[in-house]
């Protein structure tokens, strides 16, 4: 099994994917390549228009890209990619359209697959961990179950001053006193988690703080090896 799963797609002042560009190439190696890409996640956006934006970004790294949405579930593909938007819109239409469970048999089977963001949340047990506001109901909120670890993507400490609101940590928190026997990473911005069968290790950005019910916090650098957590 081969994932890599970004928390972002654009650092500050960067384009999109410019971050991961370097990461994308080699996950995905030399040749052409042919790409289904799942444009779900989108709300404000066409679906068309955001398969069109992968389109043109993966093209440049000489990749071809063909929308979820125009072929059928199980179409061929060299690799999958999963963007990023609103996660609940994406598990939703992954199930309604038959793509979900595809999608984790092609991946078991060997398939790549990227995702950031909301896609990277899919390859979870379920999408509890995502910071999205539930604007739509999925038929559940179980995912692929790909890492047996939760991701919650764009994680921050920060506290807004004389912001009455709940910080990440504290949700995070009142996550696991419910589901005490699972970890979850926060994934901090600019980051990516990259799994090679039975190996995972965290590369690029500034890395991750590492969730357990009960125990102590792990500050997890760039390079730190994430195998255990598989």
């Amino acid at each position: 099994m081969r994932l890599l799963l970004l928390s972002n797609s654009r650092n500050p002042g960067g384009g999109w994917l410019e971050h991961a560009e370097e990461e994308i190439r080699d996950f995905l190696c030399a040749g052409p390549k042919r790409l289904v890409f799942f444009p779900f996640a989108a709300v404000t956006l066409s679906f068309d228009a955001y398969t069109a934006m992968a389109r043109r970004r993966f093209a440049r790294m000489g990749y071809r890209v063909t929308g979820a949405h125009r072929v059928s579930p199980g179409a061929r593909a060299d690799a999958l990619v999963a963007g990023g938007g609103n996660t609940f819109r994406l598990l939703d239409e992954m199930q309604r359209r038959g793509w979900l469970a595809a999608v984790r048999r092609a991946v078991l089977g060997g398939t790549p697959y990227i995702g950031w963001s909301a896609g990277a949340n899919l390859a979870c047990p379920t999408i509890r961990t995502t910071n999205d506001m539930p604007i739509v109901e999925p038929l559940s909120l179980a995912a692929m179950g790909l890492v047996p670890f939760q991701l919650n993507a764009h994680y921050t400490e920060r506290v807004l001053a004389r912001h009455g609101g709940e910080s990440r940590d504290r949700r995070i928190a009142e996550f696991l006193a419910l589901n005490p026997r699972v970890a979850v990473l926060g994934l901090r911005e600019g980051s990516l988690v990259r799994v090679e069968g039975r190996e995972a290790r965290l590369k690029l950005g500034p890395g991750a703080r590492l969730f357990f019910y009960k125990r102590r916090t792990r500050e997890l650098k760039p390079g730190s090896d994430l195998s255990n957590l598989l």
